[in-house]
């Protein structure tokens, strides 16, 4: 603020100066103590190193609110949209998938005949479908189908099954399952726990001998049967209509239906169009799994609202990245969690660099291995950013800063509808100053990610979760000013002098050992460098006797021959994986303080992964709790895969039952 206080007085003077009321002397006298007084050299500073960025991104925002202005003064929904692009360019490739071209005008008939088979069936604007579909263009048709009658899509990752499958249509109030015919099996064990008024459709069926759920429709006949014309219903489908349920990764808990709107997922598409400079001229590699917003909105809403071609696949594959980008002239690529990490560990290839990708777009670059991502495939920008399907408020680093997911602007801060606000570091509890508001962040101080939600409004509305208790639970109220209400991201960031923000740790991840906290995040990026890039995840642990909780990395190596240090005498090489751990902790102790380093490290030959591409930490966790169950499992293999680090020795030794009694019972000096 001090900037913008320096530039207005400064700005009065000159008018009294021009006024009469002083000589310029005077005015020059005084603006020179002004300048001085109220930070000038450091508004030059900032305007000098971040001017370019912030003129840069305001233009660009700007561009996104007048582009959603239009929209909602429009009261056009998703499919709107995509007609108007249909119209423009009907003969245009919209998806490649495995080689298959679709046009924009094939996707619409499609789609259309969607819309009118579901109409026709009974369903009415506000009911809902569940979509349990692999990748294919009949995906992205099939909810696009939906939402032009009305009809909520509730979006199921394809992986699940029972007790989560069951949870995820349940909660949907889902009265009609559409899945793929290899998925039949999935919503058979789930089936007679729905009740009979829950009809099946499946697609992709050559004919109905191929249907094996019980009572099921074939979608094939269906939509043969229907109108390729665009519904009549899709005039009565406004802008704030909800259009899909997208659920929460799930990494923890059972997942969560966030609640899609026609606006929102306009927004996040819009969001990415304009501040990563994308063109309708862009080839979309999108190889992510089309149910979770990374692929289906932000990536996806690329060919939908903007015209874009986009390519996808059934699954991702580490060998075809870059080689079908070379096939298909792609120039945007497209990543999420993992995916640079498992590109940069694949063997070298030609295609590393024959690429034409200008720009990739993601989150979860670890920043260790950001400048060796870069140079290796020749990637001019990484724009990474920060956000969650169901946020009101996101960044992006457009700019390529390593590292950084974003930047907050620091001429004037508080005209943001985002900020950092202190949490206390024991329970995460936000802190709030003697006026009882939030405390925001300074430079180099963490806090937790919140945005102000400004109800109606496309770009700072929460529409939250079908789960209403859940929904009032990511919201906090008289944080900017009172009365106000704000998002609550449940994720810790800092950010720098110059304003790029930085990913820290989730809220519940963070713990704390010898009186310091410790970001998993940052102990997972080292660990992970330290194995050679392998995968990584890092959680406290409760010792008897201990304050706080000590580090446990989960870590995965390769098998390997009995020579290895991971090795205790009499193990079986083929049941035990092997970790160099004299280099391994070398690494660590580079690069983290003694209080981070892990002080019990499991070695594994796997780390579940969700849908996308996110390490699982929740079963580790549990497993972390109950030692002596995991060495009794170890020790019967004839190995140790788990291991304790003596300080005394400066070294990761096996985490023996004896060694682990002492441990237990106060005795190892922790």
């Amino acid at each position: 603020m001090a900037g913008w206080t320096t530039v207005a007085v400064i700005g009065a003077l000159a008018a009294f100066a021009w006024t009469g009321s002083m000589t310029w002397v005077q005015f020059s006298l005084s603006s020179v103590v002004a300048y001085i007084a109220l930070g000038g050299h450091y508004t030059i500073w900032l305007l000098y190193h971040t001017g370019r960025r912030d003129l840069t991104g305001a233009y660009r925002y700007l561009r996104l609110t007048l582009m959603m202005r239009w929209v909602k003064n429009s009261d056009y929904c998703l499919g709107d949209l995509f007609e108007r692009n249909v119209t423009k360019n009907p003969d245009k490739v919209a998806i490649i998938w495995e080689g298959q071209e679709w046009t924009f005008k094939q996707l619409s008939e499609y789609s259309n005949r969607v819309g009118n088979s579901l109409a026709g069936h009974g369903l009415k604007p506000g009911d809902s479908i569940a979509l349990l579909m692999t990748n294919r263009p009949e995906y992205v048709a099939t909810w696009l189908g939906a939402s032009k009658v009305g009809v909520i899509t509730a979006l199921i990752n394809t992986n699940l099954r029972q007790k989560s499958l069951l949870h995820c249509i349940t909660i949907s109030k889902a009265s009609v399952i559409i899945c793929s015919r290899t998925l039949q099996e999935s919503v058979s064990e789930v089936l007679p726990h729905l009740g009979s008024g829950v009809a099946v459709m499946v697609a992709d069926c050559d004919s109905n001998a191929d249907i094996t759920v019980p009572g099921g429709i074939n979608l094939a006949t269906c939509i043969k049967a229907a109108a390729s014309s665009i519904p009549p219903q899709m005039g009565s489908v406004h802008f704030l209509d909800r259009m899909l349920y997208i659920y929460t990764s799930g990494t923890t808990g059972l997942p969560k239906a966030a609640i899609i709107s026609n606006a929102r997922y306009i927004l996040f598409c819009t969001g990415l169009q304009f501040m990563a400079d994308l063109c309708d001229t862009d080839v979309l590699y999108n190889p992510l799994p089309l149910y979770h917003s990374a692929g289906g909105m932000v990536g996806m809403g690329q060919t939908l609202v903007f015209n874009a071609t986009a390519v996808i696949r059934t699954k991702f594959s580490v060998s075809q990245y870059w080689k079908e980008c070379t096939q298909y002239g792609c120039t945007i690529g497209q990543y999420v969690g993992e995916i640079c990490r498992y590109l940069l560990n694949s063997p070298p290839s030609p295609y590393d660099t024959q690429h034409k990708v200008r720009l990739m777009f993601g989150n979860g670059v670890r920043s260790q291995i950001w400048g060796k991502f870069t140079r290796r495939f020749n990637m001019p920008v990484i724009a990474e950013f920060y956000g969650a399907t169901e946020s009101n408020a996101s960044v992006m680093n457009f700019e390529g800063k390593e590292g950084a997911c974003g930047f907050l602007t620091m001429l004037c801060p508080a005209v943001l509808p985002v900020a950092l606000v202190k949490v206390d570091e024991a329970t995460g509890a936000l802190i709030r100053g003697a006026d009882g508001l939030c405390v925001r962040c300074k430079p180099g101080e963490i806090g937790e990610f919140v945005g102000k939600i400004k109800r109606k409004d496309p770009l700072q509305d929460f529409d939250g979760y079908v789960d209403k208790a859940a929904s009032e639970k990511k919201i906090a109220r008289n944080v900017f000013s009172k009365g106000d209400i704000a998002f609550l991201s449940g994720d810790l960031l800092v950010f720098d002098e110059l304003g790029y923000v930085f990913f820290m740790d989730r809220t519940g991840d963070t713990f704390r050992w010898r009186g310091e906290n410790v970001s998993t995040a940052e102990v997972e990026g080292q660990a992970s460098l330290a194995a050679d890039n392998a995968d990584a995840v890092v959680f406290g642990v409760q010792v008897p006797g201990a304050e706080g909780k000590a580090g446990m990395a989960v870590v995965v190596a390769t098998l390997n021959d009995p020579s290895s240090s991971c090795l205790a005498t009499g193990a079986t090489p083929s049941a035990v994986p092997a970790l160099d751990l004299a280099k391994f902790l070398g690494t660590m102790k580079d690069n983290l303080p003694v209080y981070a380093l892990p002080l019990f490290l499991r070695v594994v030959t796997a780390i579940d992964t969700t849908g996308t591409f996110k390490l699982k930490k929740l079963e580790l966790q549990k497993e972390g709790y109950d030692m002596p169950k995991l060495l009794k499992a170890d020790e019967g293999e004839g190995g140790h895969t788990f291991f304790f680090l003596d300080l005394k020795k400066s070294k990761y030794v096996p985490l023996t039952s004896g060694l682990l009694l002492n441990i237990l019972a106060g005795e190892a000096g922790l």
